[in-house]
């Protein structure tokens, strides 16, 4: 199978998203710049394309004008050993204007969204109290495994 790499289209912050991100997750690193040259239509800043790892994940932004808006359609989902490490990338994805959203859900100050959640999610959806625990995290902005947890044994 080919390798399958996001493409994530930004206006002219392509080049910022993608410092931001790998600034945030561990064993991660800009890979490649590709300058805008004379030869391309959109004045969308001295940068095209900005590729991009996040922690092995290769990932590549545009900047390509404000004809596309990124939007919920489109996720990343960050599965996380424990509280904590929801509350990091909770806190660190949506600083400087980011916007959380419901049940594990946030979009980032550049528009992207991003699905902060426990890596124990599908083992707990998948027990006898799934049923309570679709119930608690529908009342959840950001995930509280604890809670999830508790929803799950009936307490």
């Amino acid at each position: 199978m080919p390798d399958i790499t996001p493409f994530l289209w930004f206006d002219r912050q392509a080049e910022a998203a993608a410092e931001f991100y790998v600034a945030v997750f561990p064993n991660s690193k800009i890979t490649g710049r590709v300058r805008r040259t004379e030869a391309v239509p959109v004045d969308a800043g001295p940068v095209l394309t900005v590729s991009f790892e996040l922690d092995g994940q290769r990932c590549t932004a545009l900047n390509g004008g404000p004809h596309v808006a990124l939007n919920q359609a489109f996720s990343f989902v960050v599965p996380c050993k424990d509280q904590a490490e929801i509350d990091y990338y909770w806190r660190a994805l949506a600083a400087d204007g980011g916007a959380p959203g419901r049940c594990g859900w946030l979009t980032d100050r550049f528009g992207l969204s991003w699905q902060i959640v426990p890596k124990a999610l599908a083992d707990l959806l998948a027990g006898a109290g799934a049923d309570r625990v679709i119930a608690a995290i529908l009342t959840m902005t950001k995930l509280d495994l604890a809670q999830l947890e508790a929803a799950a044994n009936g307490s």
